[in-house]
């Protein structure tokens, strides 16, 4: 066993982590101090062995990346389906992470894992991690409570197998209802907003300052993605403007200073540059005035600023070639491009792995190597504070044991239940009850006949036969082509003019009808309100969860995370930037009916 008399001091648990830090930054060559500023995506071999390279990717093997490019923080892509090989990939590649020249330890990010959902572009399906619903469902609750609970039990889980940065929370607001990327925020309020950011950050680090037991957060996206000129979405060229034609950008930031003061460690800008403003037009991540200017010295952030991914390299995602997300900048070198987020105030570039471009500006004077050490300060601070220079193993039968556990899983179900929006409930024909029920003949879409045939009712294919008929639609969208592209539900907020004659001809014919709306945007549906007999709005949920709410063995009790629009020409006349800014909305922010109501 190793004793402080042969270890060096970096290695020395007990000296303190600022005279750790000290001797290590001072052992480290350039090359080593560059990679630590990049931060790329990552894969797990099969039943948690190192992957190999993946050419249709891009991809580099597990080994090296380790070795060859010697980084140390991982973007964890795909879903986890078995806790035991997770567990098992992570402490392998922590082993190989031990045997290079100063054995500094792997951290892994995740993007969002615990949320039942439909679209897996900005996130990952739950696997075998507790489901819950996305964030707008939390919001729907109104409760910081329960929002420590859920990042709690993510937090366990996420520990459990050795992810220990939580690429998340989304605190952009929902201002701009055709933005695709709503879902994963907590709506169009900012003081909800900050209130649960507040609660989601204390449940997933622990408390203001990290400890071995902490997973980090990087709340994103500064400072704030929510206003996208026309709701496109900055990933892609024809949404790189965010606009502000009410002058509410300061209304934007105010989730990430709640943020900050609940010990936020970590922060991503967005791709989008700002439109009308007294910042210069190019990409935030690019933009020094506002990173070092309003991040850093106005707002106090003193954690880590890590970019969005891909704002250096063209790279094909899921077959599609997307270029570099160097939005004003488009001109600049992969080295200039380094060069302006390194002197904009970013301690690390996301989605990259080309540390020998920044190397290069360090060793020809471009950028001093006084600049790179405060960044690898930041990157290494918290590697120490997370205890993964002591110990970054984890316990694989433990994580068989926490992760989807019953006690996880039976909570996220609830939650689904409950944040249910009741919209409507015509004559309070919800609950079903028992006479209702019997020998009731049900028409479905969106729900398999299994589902109710299992609790002992009765699935007919014509709506004519039927007595009730359950719809469970998503909001509309319009379909952009492309493989990572068409990930993203963006346009439209309504359905077509053929989508709703067909759906009429079902109101016309079923004497019953329910409708549930997955909401990941605000659903533009005056003429589903009018017609039919009760309306729900859900926001990640199974089938399961919807029948127990219309069978009444559960209460909907959210109440809506923005208001809901009343046509297009209300959301396309709107502020961007301005929260309830639509014209005549069906249903204000904070509406939802109880049964018997």
């Amino acid at each position: 066993m190793s004793t402080p008399s042969d270890i060096l001091p970096y290695q020395n648990a007990s000296l303190s982590i600022e005279d750790r830090l000290n001797d290590l930054i001072q052992r480290m060559t350039v090359d080593e101090k560059a990679a630590l500023l990049f931060q790329d995506m990552i894969i797990m071999g099969k039943d948690g062995t190192l992957a190999p390279a993946v050419a249709q990717f891009d991809m580099l093997s597990n080994m090296d990346l380790i070795h060859q490019k010697q980084m140390t923080h991982f973007n964890l892509l795909g879903p986890i389906k078995d806790a035991r090989a997770a567990a098992r990939w992570y402490n392998n590649l922590q082993r190989e992470a031990r045997k290079t020249r100063l054995g500094i330890p792997v951290t892994i990010s995740t993007d969002p894992r615990n949320h039942f959902t439909d679209n897996v572009g900005t996130g990952f399906e739950a696997g075998i991690f507790s489901q819950w619903p996305e964030s707008l469902g939390l919001a729907a609750l109104r409760s910081a409570e329960l929002v420590e609970k859920f990042a709690d039990i993510a937090r366990q889980e996420y520990l459990a197998v050795g992810l220990r940065l939580a690429l998340h929370p989304q605190v952009d607001l929902a201002t701009e209802p055709r933005w695709a990327r709503i879902n994963a925020a907590f709506g169009e309020d900012a003081d909800l907003t900050s209130e649960l950011v507040a609660a989601y950050i204390r449940g997933f680090q622990g408390g203001t300052v990290l400890g071995p037991q902490s997973v980090s957060t990087m709340t994103k996206h500064f400072p704030g993605g929510g206003p996208q000129k026309d709701g496109e979405d900055p990933h892609f060229a024809y949404g790189r403007e965010q606009v502000y034609p009410g002058n509410q950008f300061e209304y934007h930031l105010k989730p990430f200073k709640a943020a900050i003061v609940a010990g936020a460690a970590q922060m991503m800008p967005y791709y989008g540059l700002p439109v009308g403003t007294s910042y210069e037009e190019v990409g935030f991540a690019f933009n020094k005035a506002l990173i070092s200017g309003l991040l850093r010295e106005e707002l106090g952030f003193q954690g880590i600023i890590c970019t969005d991914w891909g704002l250096v390299t063209d790279k094909a995602i899921l077959g599609q070639l997307m270029p570099a997300r160097a939005w004003g900048l488009e001109h600049l070198s992969r080295s200039g491009r380094i060069h302006r987020i390194i002197e904009a105030g970013c301690d690390q570039l996301g989605g990259e792995s080309c540390p020998e471009l920044l190397s290069e500006l360090v060793t020809s004077g471009q950028i001093t190597e006084k600049r790179i050490d405060q960044s690898v300060c930041r990157l290494l601070r918290e590697k120490f504070l997370l205890g993964l220079f002591d110990n970054p193993f984890v316990d694989e039968d433990a994580a068989v044991q926490i992760v989807g556990n019953e006690e996880f899983c039976k909570l996220g179900a609830e939650v689904q239940r409950r944040s249910y929006t009741l919209l409507t409930n015509t004559q309070n024909c919800l609950p079903f009850c028992h006479t209702t029920l019997h020998g009731a003949k049900f028409y479905l879409e969106g729900i398999a006949a299994a589902t109710l045939q299992a609790r002992g009712l009765q699935v007919v294919e014509d709506p004519a036969d039927a007595d009730i008929a359950l719809l469970r639609l998503k909001t509309p969208y319009e379909p952009r082509p492309g493989g990572f592209e068409s990930l993203f539900h963006a346009g439209s907020l309504e359905f077509s003019e053929e989508e709703k004659a067909r759906q009429s001809k079902i109101f016309g014919t079923v004497p019953t009808v329910v409708v549930d709306i997955y909401a990941d945007r605000p659903p533009v549906v005056p003429e589903i309100i009018q017609k039919a007999s009760a309306v729900l709005l859900s926001y990640g949920s199974s089938s399961d969860a919807f029948l127990d709410i219309v069978l009444g063995n559960y209460k909907p009790e959210g109440r809506l995370p923005f208001d809901l629009p009343s046509s297009m020409e209300a959301v396309q006349q709107s502020r961007s930037d301005t929260p309830y800014d639509t014209r005549d909305p069906l249903f204000r922010f904070g509406h939802g009916i109880q049964y018997g109501a």
